[in-house]
C-alpha cells in the first residue's frame, strides 16, 4: 500500500485512546521537529512509479537487478487449509511477503540523522558521533528508494522455482503460493532467491505448522522489547540509539512457553516493514524462531514512523489476526501484549468473534513510562471494558512475567 493512503487510513482508524497517547506525548509537536521527505518517489523511473499502481498485474514488471537492486525475504509460517476439505489433509501453503529496494542510492540523510539527533537532546562530543553513526545506520532502510515493478525468483524445498512480486506502490508483494515440500511440525526450511546476492539479510525461513496445536500472538513493542511507545522520545531514541532490549523475564517466559506448549509463533508490531532488518535479529537473540508481521507501507518521512507506531493501531492488530485465524483456525492461542497500545481491545474483539479460539491473553501493565502516569491505560476498568462478555479466567494483566509461570503450565492441560 502506498504510504499516503495507508496514513490516510491510519487517521481514519484512530481511537479515541491513540488520540489522547499522541496528545499525551506531544506526538504532533515531535513529528514537526524532524526531517519531511527523507525519501522520494521522484528517484523512481516513470513506469516504475506508474506501473505499480497495477502491482501484481503489472505487464511492465522486470526482474530484481543483482547489480542495483535487493530484496528482503520475510520469515513465514507454511500451514494446510481446512476449510474447503476439513478431513483430508491438504499441502502445505503459506502467504510470501517481500521488499524491493534500490541498492547504493549515494543519497545524503546527514541533515536527517543530525535532526534526530538534535530532537533526543545529545550533546556534541564523542558519544553524539558515536551515537550519529548508529542513527545513519538504522535509518539507511527508511532513505534507500523503494523498487516497485520488481520480482525475484526463489527455490522451494521441493526444487520449484517460484516468482514472487511483482510489488505494488510500496514495492512490497504478497502472494499465496500452494504445494510446498511437507515437513513435520514446528520444523524449518531456508528458502533463497535463486540469485542470493539481491538478498543482503540472507535467506528467509519457512516454520511449519500443522492445522493443530498451540499457536502464540505476541505484541513486540513494550511487550517483548523495550521501545517506550507512549513517548515519541523513548520511539526515536530506542529505535534510532539504544541497544535494542527485551523487557526483563519476558526471554525467560518465552523459553517456558516453547518448551511447555511448542507453539508456532507470530510477532505482530505496528512498525513499518522498514524495521524488518532491526527486528529480525534481535527476536532470533532473545525469543524463539517465528513469522513477524508489519505493517506493509514504506515510511519515507519519520514523522509517519512515528504515526504508524500510535495510530490505528487496534484495527490494524485486529485485521492482522484475522488473517492467522483463517490461517490456522483449529488452533489454540495464547496472546500476549501490554497496555500503552490497543492491544486488550484488539484481543477482546477476537476473543469476541472467535469464541473459544484464543485460550488465554496476557497483557503487560507498563508502569516504568512517565506519559503512561496520567492515564487510564493501566486501570482494572479500561481491561474490564475491553475484554467485556470475555471469560475472567481467559484473561489476565500482569507486571513481572513469573507471575506468569503457573498459568502457562495450567494451559498444557487445555
Amino acid at each position: 500500500m502506498d504510504a499516503s493512503m495507508d496514513k490516510g487510513r491510519q487517521v481514519m482508524e484512530e481511537t479515541h485512546s491513540e488520540r489522547e497517547t499522541r496528545s499525551a506525548g506531544d506526538f504532533h509537536k515531535i513529528e514537526e521537529l524532524l526531517p519531511k521527505h527523507i525519501g522520494s518517489r521522484w528517484n523512481i523511473p516513470f513506469l516504475d512509479n506508474m506501473g505499480s499502481f497495477l502491482s501484481k498485474f503489472n505487464p511492465l514488471a522486470r526482474a530484481v537487478d543483482p547489480e542495483k537492486e535487493e530484496v528482503w525475504l520475510l520469515d513465514n509460517t507454511a500451514y494446510r487449509p481446512v476449510h474447503v476439505y476439513p478431513h483430508q489433509p491438504q499441502p502445505f501453503q503459506a502467504q510470501f511477503t517481500a521488499a524491493y529496494f534500490k541498492r547504493y542510492t549515494g543519497k545524503d540523510w546527514s541533515k536527517a540523522v543530525a535532526s534526530i539527533a538534535d530532537t533526543l537532546g545529545l550533546a556534541d562530543g564523542e558519544g553524539r558521533a558515536q551515537a550519529e553513526k548508529t542513527i545513519a545506520h538504522r535509518l539507511k532502510p527508511f532513505v534507500e528508494t523503494i523498487a516497485p515493478a520488481r520480482y525475484v525468483d526463489i527455490k522451494l524445498p521441493n526444487g520449484t522455482v517460484e516468482k514472487l512480486g511483482p510489488g505494488g506502490r510500496s514495492a512490497v508483494s504478497q502472494q499465496i503460493i500452494v504445494s510446498i515440500q511437507d515437513h513435520k511440525e514446528g520444523e524449518s526450511a531456508e528458502i533463497s532467491a535463486i540469485s542470493p546476492q539481491v538478498t543482503p539479510h540472507g535467506p528467509m525461513l519457512t516454520h511449519f505448522a500443522e492445522p493443530e496445536g498451540w499457536l502464540m500472538v505476541s505484541d513486540i513493542d513494550d511487550s517483548i522489547k523495550i521501545t517506550m511507545t507512549p513517548s515519541p522520545i523513548g520511539i526515536l531514541r530506542s529505535t534510532f540509539v539504544s541497544d535494542p532490549t527485551p523487557i526483563a523475564g519476558m526471554p525467560e517466559l518465552y523459553a517456558q512457553i516453547a518448551t511447555s506448549l511448542n507453539p508456532a509463533w507470530f510477532y505482530l508490531s505496528a512498525s513499518p516493514y522498514n524495521l524488518y532488518p532491526f527486528l529480525r535479529p534481535f527476536l532470533h537473540q532473545y525469543y524463539p524462531k517465528g513469522t513477524t508481521i508489519l505493517r506493509d507501507a514504506s515510511w519515507m518521512d519519520l514523522g509517519g514512523f512515528l504515526a504508524s507506531l500510535t495510530q490505528g493501531t487496534e484495527a490494524y492488530k485486529r485485521s492482522r489476526i484475522e488473517e492467522i485465524h483463517n490461517w490456522l483456525p483449529r488452533r489454540k492461542v495464547l496472546c500476549v501484549g501490554d497496555s500503552t497500545q490497543s492491544d486488550p481491545e484488539a484481543y477482546g474483539d477476537i476473543c469476541r468473534k472467535h469464541k473459544g479460539w484464543v485460550k488465554a491473553v496476557f497483557i503487560r501493565k507498563v508502569t516504568d513510562v512517565a506519559e503512561m502516569k496520567d492515564t487510564d491505560k493501566n486501570t482494572d476498568q479500561r481491561f474490564e471494558k475491553a475484554f467485556r462478555d470475555v471469560p475472567r479466567e481467559i484473561w489476565r494483566t500482569f507486571e513481572d512475567p513469573k507471575e506468569l509461570y503457573e498459568a502457562v503450565e495450567q494451559l498444557k492441560g487445555l
